[in-house]
């Protein structure tokens, strides 16, 4: 199974099979669509990129052979004797003290020891592994190289199909016992609202993502183009030619996102939330609502501070992030 492979990096690109300047990190990036494997170096720069579709629907067997092929075409880059170590970012709920995942849109994978499976791999089996969920490698990387690297205490979000977030707290990434901390998904915004698949009700997940933005504008009467398209990106690009239903139904998810957020600045004091994922791409139709129901919530002396950022890093933040989760398990230098 050979990936599709490009370079890339935060600080421009890097025309692959160049030198490679030190240690590099293996990254692995596992989400419901498509597995991404990287090569990055010690200051963030991505050398190398591929990526292959995920079985989704393959027993666990498959799906683990999928991402052995990424490991395998990985391994046969020029840099691979650079490695030091690998770091993997996976869609969710994981477990990292267990070393286990358990992603909601990758039905064959429950409870799977994904770290211990990767180390099985040859070219693996010598590298100190470090997982982490989807979320929590976007947070770690746009606080190393992103939008939340000025700030100590950050939320960063990825508002997508779910919303998934993670946090920076006194200037280091808190991920929590098991790799969880900050799932503000699933915070209830909405103690009367519709269940959630988690077993809660009136999940953020439920108001903000953008299946629920597509469902919400649906419900408000909003109607696709002759294109059909009902997604949230439709409904976006209706909302940027003002039209009205379209316009509430971002409204409405910019208010739930609000909620959570001015919670969870309530809580831990932040500085900062960094907002990613599909929906951000949205822009101004939905940052320009958010920031006005953050100014209704966040009214405490010490949440009325908080600053909102678009993510920098769009794609390559997972393996980026992936690597910066690895980071300290890098050897140190002679």
């Amino acid at each position: 199974m050979a990936g599709t492979a490009v370079a890339s990096g935060p600080h421009g690109s890097v025309p692959d099979g160049t030198a490679a300047p030190g240690p590099l990190i293996a990254a692995l990036d596992i989400g419901g669509t498509k597995i991404a494997g990287g090569l990055v170096g010690t200051d963030g720069t991505l050398h190398h990129r591929l990526q292959v579709p995920t079985p989704a629907d393959g027993d666990r067997h498959e799906l683990m052979t999928a991402v052995d092929h990424v490991l395998d075409d990985l391994a046969r880059h020029p840099h691979w004797p650079h490695v030091r170590a690998l770091g993997i970012g996976s869609a969710g709920p994981v477990d990292t003290a267990r070393g286990t995942v358990s992603p909601v849109n990758i039905p064959g994978w429950r409870e799977f020891p994904l770290r211990d499976e990767t180390a099985r791999h040859p070219a693996a089996a010598h590298l100190p592994i470090t997982l982490g969920g989807d979320a929590v490698a976007m947070t770690a990387a746009e606080h190393w190289q992103g939008a939340a690297r000025p700030y100590r205490n950050a939320l960063c979000l990825v508002v997508s199909t779910g919303v998934g977030a993670g946090l920076v707290l006194d200037g280091a990434l808190h991920p929590g016992t098991t790799g969880n901390a900050g799932h503000l998904g699933h915070i209830t915004v909405d103690y009367n609202g519709r269940p959630c698949p988690c077993g809660s009700r009136g999940c953020l997940e439920g108001l903000a993502s953008g299946t629920a933005i597509a469902r919400t504008a649906a419900e408000l009467g909003w109607r696709p183009g002759p294109d059909g398209d009902p997604t949230a990106t439709a409904v976006a690009r209706a909302a940027h030619v003002g039209d009205p239903l379209a316009l509430a139904a971002f409204d409405h998810a910019a208010r739930a996102l609000a909620a959570g957020i001015a919670a969870t600045a309530t809580l831990v004091e932040l500085d900062a939330a960094v907002i990613g994922g599909g929906v951000a791409k949205a822009g101004r139709v939905l940052f320009e609502p958010l920031a006005r129901h953050l100014a209704d919530y966040a009214t405490l002396s010490f949440t009325r501070h908080l600053t909102l950022h678009p993510a920098h890093l769009g794609t390559d933040a997972g393996l980026i992030g992936a690597a910066a989760l690895a980071r300290h398990r890098l050897p140190a230098p002679r």
